[in-house]
């Protein structure tokens, strides 16, 4: 990549791209502060058309491009490697539309998650998606991860809020699919193949999402159970008792609410920290009295079914969000830990075979550091553990604890990425979730569309 490109971009992109000193160190490092080395050049479009011709100009030359959002990510996907340009969507954040009838709001990808449910939450309306890192991570970056969050359990994943994308194409070709309406069978529906690829087929510009009127009422309940049983036979009486109520349900190993109260500044736990499992239940709807009282009614028959030790209610929106920092806090809580020596995973599996697999991780990791432990808390509802491995005493082990846990989720039947995706750091391990055939089929997909492997090389699998 020569000087005379860097400067041919800088001159058809008035003002949008950054090179030499002036690139801020945010755009080569990640959530984990890991720094790479600095990109030749940060692009910065302010529509879909800079983006077209940035795109057209980088296919002509053969220029590696990676695209980047909030830099949530946690599998270095967003970090350039060398001699790549960085397009930076941070300037492409508008919420351009809500449409309330249609139950519609079209969304720039360089929007932030949590500016877009603000955005709809002035119309009444709410976008389900929610995850900890909400106030950071962008549209774009949801879709290209299809990540799923806290709600997946009554609104799936992210994948089934998306009506249409607009995306750039590698050769710079705008595919025009923001269509607003959910039945549209006229042949193959081609935003499926954007939606957790990673950004390495194309672009995504802007999306047309699907949002929901905002439930007059939201309860969290926070309850304390004896077993990984009880939670399993909870979660059952949840989803009879409260149907289409429940929103939430997320469950939490007595480590990871126990070290959460104890070391994250700012969060109090309304529950002793010695029980076994805390699970977080989250009910919402448009009748307050009636979700009041489902709730009431379900803690009060858990309770005489010895399936809940001890629960909490909240009793207002503070106190609701209070119970929530606990299950967003576990950045947080990771980052007061040595980084070194702690390594994080993101993972499905059968409800059933939650227990057994954290137990079975707790075990191997101790054969090979006795003091090595797990903090687990997941998505119980939806099949998403995440287990994070802590080995201070033998950091440079980090590689041998990673294989071991990718390991044991093969070994379980599960995915090694529920909702993080791959990027580089979990390319090594995808074939544990995919078939040689399966990962051969990504591949020709990859060189119809980027045949010049241009768009975010090397994430997922090698061409």
């Amino acid at each position: 990549m020569s000087e005379d490109f860097i400067n041919e971009l800088r001159n058809t992109l008035d003002n949008g791209v950054v090179s030499g000193a002036d690139i801020d160190a945010r755009y080569y490092h990640d959530l984990a502060g890991n720094p790479v080395p600095k990109p030749r050049a940060v692009v910065r479009p302010r529509t879909t058309e800079d983006v077209s011709v940035l795109l057209r100009l980088c296919h002509r030359e053969g220029v590696p491009v990676t695209t980047q959002g909030g830099m949530t990510g946690l599998v270095r996907g967003a970090l350039p490697n060398a001699n790549e340009i960085v397009l930076s969507m941070e300037r492409m954040n508008s919420v351009e539309e809500v449409d309330a009838s249609a139950g519609v709001a079209i969304a720039q990808a360089g929007t932030p998650l949590q500016k877009l449910q603000e955005r709809v939450e002035q119309d009444g309306l709410m976008f389900p998606l929610d995850l900890g890192a909400r106030g950071s991570c962008t549209i774009g970056g949801n879709i290209s991860t299809n990540a799923g969050g806290n709600r997946v359990i009554r609104y799936g994943m992210t994948r089934d809020l998306i009506l249409g994308l607009e995306v750039v194409t590698a050769d710079g070709t705008v595919l025009k699919g923001l269509r607003k309406y959910i039945k549209n069978n006229t042949g193959i529906d081609l935003k499926q193949l954007f939606i957790g690829s990673e950004g390495i087929l194309g672009v995504v510009t802007r999306a047309a999402l699907r949002v929901f009127p905002a439930p007059a009422e939201r309860q969290v309940a926070l309850c304390a159970l004896p077993s990984f049983g009880q939670v399993m036979a909870f979660l059952k009486l949840a989803r009879q008792s409260l149907g289409g109520e429940l929103t939430a349900f997320e469950v939490m190993w007595n480590a990871y609410y126990r070290l959460t109260v104890e070391r994250v500044k700012g969060v109090a736990g309304p529950l002793p920290i010695h029980h076994p499992f805390y699970v977080l239940l989250e009910a919402s709807g448009s009748d307050p009295e009636r979700i009041h009282a489902d709730l009431e009614k379900l803690l009060e028959t858990a309770m005489g079914d010895n399936l809940i030790l001890d629960a909490t209610l909240s009793t207002s929106n503070a106190s609701a969000a209070t119970i929530w920092r606990i299950r967003d806090s576990s950045v947080e809580l990771g980052r007061t830990f040595p980084y070194t020596a702690r390594v994080g995973f993101d993972v499905s599996l059968a409800i059933d075979r939650m227990e057994e697999y954290a137990d079975t991780i707790v075990s191997r990791i101790r054969a090979i550091d006795p003091h090595a432990f797990a903090i687990v808390f997941g998505h119980a509802g939806d099949g998403n553990l995440h287990v994070n491995v802590h080995h201070e005493h033998t950091p440079d082990k980090h590689d041998e604890f990673e294989k071991l846990v990718y390991d044991i989720t093969g070994e379980f039947g599960g995915s090694i990425s529920a909702e993080h995706g791959i990027g580089i750091l979990k390319r090594p391990y995808l074939k544990m979730s995919r078939t040689e055939e399966e990962i051969e089929t990504m591949r020709t997909l990859k060189r119809a569309l980027d045949p010049k492997n241009i768009l975010n090389p090397g994430r997922i699998f090698t061409v």
